[in-house]
């Protein structure tokens, strides 16, 4: 399938969901919408990913597409209307729409209006199934070895590092599967449930069922974490996740240099050591686990200042640490055969 991204003003950095589907979807991508990077291509702003897509002001400067994805996850989910006109214009033009907001394009009038006429489909990911239920909490009894990845803060790459996990595992000759929880993995595996739009009360119940669902297909299942446990604003999700996953063991997620959550400046993250401590005792009474090791972001580091960054992480929580884009992932998985 050709797939257009939109990720106006937020293209790399602020678009993970853009970047999620470009390093890991199966899709072919023909462009990403920018307008404020316009003229360039994917691979001058991410050199990792071998991408000569082009950068484009809007939906009608790219080439022929079958759907376009918003590739934004802003804070709080909601719908940019400067949007509007590229994802009119897609629909016009005939392609399908995908979506991972909290806002349904299908219940907006004017595209659910203009999907009828032309024939397409408007996708929301983050809807999650109506017959969820509390969980039975049966996870750890599941035959299967689960591993879940934690952070300290949101968009610290719990899912790059969940991804990279499980590749690292399959090539090691472990039966690994992805167990998504967001849009951008939902996106990528075509399959999962948005956890943070489930009821509260279901919250567990929708991740054990993911996995009482895949644990007779896999050996090992890699659970896409979300948010934070000391989070202001998301540490329900997390939690909901860390309880009904009932996980063997966490990874724990962080971005060298990050002191502050985000978008929630007031509120400092504690030493990583003291987040692991955090998340080992809250799943302590529920279903004990242990700490694999840790994954850190270190994009924005040149590869001495990295290296210097992992060996400071490592000491902080006491186990092996990786950044899953620079490294290898088989050191983590080499913990567990």
């Amino acid at each position: 399938m050709r797939i257009a991204i939109l990720a106006h003003e937020q293209f790399p950095d602020r678009a993970k969901t853009a970047v999620g589907v470009l390093r890991y979807g199966q899709q072919d991508v023909v462009a990403v919408l920018d307008r404020d990077n316009a003229g360039t291509t994917v691979g001058d702003h991410i050199p990792d990913i071998d991408s000569e897509a082009p950068v484009v002001e809007g939906v009608h400067d790219a080439p022929d597409f079958d759907a376009l994805v918003i590739g934004i996850a802003p804070i709080g989910g909601g719908f940019d209307e400067s949007w509007r006109p590229d994802v009119t214009g897609a629909i016009e033009r005939g392609a399908d729409v995908v979506a991972g907001l909290h806002y349904f394009l299908e219940d907006d009038d004017e595209f659910a209006r203009l999907a009828d006429e032309n024939g397409v489909e408007l996708r929301d990911v983050r809807k999650p199934p109506e017959d969820l239920t509390v969980a039975d909490g049966v996870a750890r009894d599941l035959d299967a070895e689960i591993v879940l990845t934690v952070g300290t803060d949101c968009s610290t790459g719990k899912m790059t590092a969940t991804l990279e996990l499980v590749e690292a595992a399959r090539e090691a000759g472990l039966d690994a599967g992805f167990v998504p929880t967001g849009q951008t993995g939902i996106m990528i595996a075509d399959w999962g449930i948005p956890i943070d739009r489930t009821i509260s009360d279901f919250t567990n119940g929708a991740v054990e069922r993911m996995l009482v669902e895949k644990a007779d297909e896999h050996d090992y299942l890699f659970v896409e974490g979300q948010g934070s446990i000391t989070h202001p604003a998301y540490s329900a999700v997390t939690c909901g996740i860390l309880h009904g996953a009932m996980p063997d063991h966490i990874v724990l997620c962080h971005e060298a240099g990050r002191e502050a959550i985000h978008g929630y400046e007031d509120f400092a993250i504690p030493d990583p050591g003291e987040v692991v401590d955090l998340y080992l005792d809250l799943a302590e009474n529920v279903a004990p686990t242990e700490l694999l090791g840790g994954t850190l972001n270190t994009s924005h580091l040149t590869e001495t200042e990295a290296g210097e960054a992992l060996a400071d992480y490592e000491e902080s929580i006491g186990a092996p640490a990786i950044d899953p884009v620079r490294n290898d992932a088989a050191t983590l998985i080499d913990q567990l055969e």
